[in-house]
């Protein structure tokens, strides 16, 4: 699955972001990894997903050896 997130690099750099299930939707974002996942669980999210959104986007290459 391929999901574009630039509209989230563009107003969270810096910041630990919390996700909904579907991965679309910023429930919260914040400075501390600790402080982001508790409050999405304040929210009612059980289990959010957290990604640091890095301060410059850079390119990425993977290469899949197996």
């Amino acid at each position: 699955m391929n999901i574009n997130l630039t509209h989230i690099y563009k107003k969270h750099k810096g910041q630990w972001v919390a996700l909904d299930n579907t991965l679309s939707k910023v429930v919260c974002s914040i400075k501390s990894a600790k402080t982001t996942y508790n409050k999405a669980v304040e929210k009612g999210f059980k289990t959010p997903t957290l990604f640091k959104v890095p301060l410059r986007n850079v390119a990425y290459f993977g290469i899949n050896l197996a």
